[in-house]
């Protein structure tokens, strides 16, 4: 989760919101209707919809990581090398976009599945969601990353990942289980609910998320796994939060409205598609 860790700086003093400012949405193409300002945790990042108490413990949630010499550490091994031979295709580039986190990019993430924009500009409630939730699920996955410390494959394997530029950050940062994966996952299971109609997309967009990160070579497979576990617990204890409810119901209204007039998604889904089927 290495853009998070890098812009966000993943501590308590930014869970209590350290040093926020106000930020505001663009006006949405209904009536001018916005969301409510929501304090910044860094510049790029939002304060979630979770306290530090509120979060899901991924400590206690999942297995010990996998160690050397066990069945699967070396099913990890074998799906690391497997996708090496990945690097420098259509779908290793869509890996590498989906391992920039940073707004707008992220935000057309599930353009192409959902069937419609998704932008600050046309869907400013569904825009800040994502960026809200990006932070519980982030956050999330600490209480395991910290404690387990694992090594990413790149590490281990000497070879090129899909963000070089990252990986001076990345080697101090514990690859079990997958920030990514728990930030895509939960994504794909908001949206999934907010555009049930296009779930199967949806769904399948996630997945692949994840899995962007071990063609980036960044994570093992089974960090990947344990991220959507993370990812879920998150979710089911966001749904008894009034605020995330109450978005949630702007939201999906709000996607509802870009849909009814039919505008494209923001990015090219002809090339996603076959980024993906690669």
């Amino acid at each position: 989760m290495n853009n998070v860790v890098k812009h966000v700086q993943l501590n308590r003093a930014l869970l209590l919101g350290a040093g926020a400012v106000l930020i505001t949405g663009c006006a949405s193409l209904q009536g001018g209707s916005q969301p409510e300002p929501v304090a910044e945790i860094q510049p790029g990042y939002l304060q979630g919809y979770l306290s530090e108490t509120e979060l899901p413990n991924s400590l206690a949630l999942l297995p010990s990581a996998p160690v050397k010499g066990s069945a699967a550490f070396q099913l990890d091994q074998s799906i690391a090398q497997e996708k090496l031979a990945v690097r420098g295709t259509p779908r290793w580039m869509l890996a590498a976009q989906d391992a920039d986190l940073s707004f707008p990019n992220a935000a057309g993430t599930f353009s192409c599945a959902v069937g419609a924009p998704i932008s600050q500009e046309q869907t400013p409630h569904l825009y800040q969601l994502l960026r809200r939730t990006l932070t519980d699920a982030g956050l999330a996955t600490y209480s395991a990353k910290n404690h387990y410390n694992r090594a990413r494959p790149f590490m281990m394997n000497n070879e090129p990942t899909c963000s070089p530029q990252d990986e001076a950050e990345l080697r101090h940062d514990g690859s079990y289980p997958s920030g990514h994966t728990s930030i895509g996952w939960s994504w794909a299971l908001v949206l999934a609910e907010l555009a049930p109609e296009r779930a199967d997309e949806i769904l399948a967009r996630g997945l692949a998320f994840g899995e962007s990160r071990n063609v980036c070579n960044v994570h093992w497979h089974s960090d990947v796994v344990q991220g959507r576990i993370v990812a879920t617990a998150t979710v089911a204890r966001l749904h008894a939060d009034a605020d995330f409810q109450s978005d949630m119901a702007a939201a999906k209204a709000e996607l509802a409205f870009v849909k009814a007039q039919s505008l494209p998604p923001v990015r090219d889904c002809a090339a996603e598609s076959a980024a993906l089927a690669h």
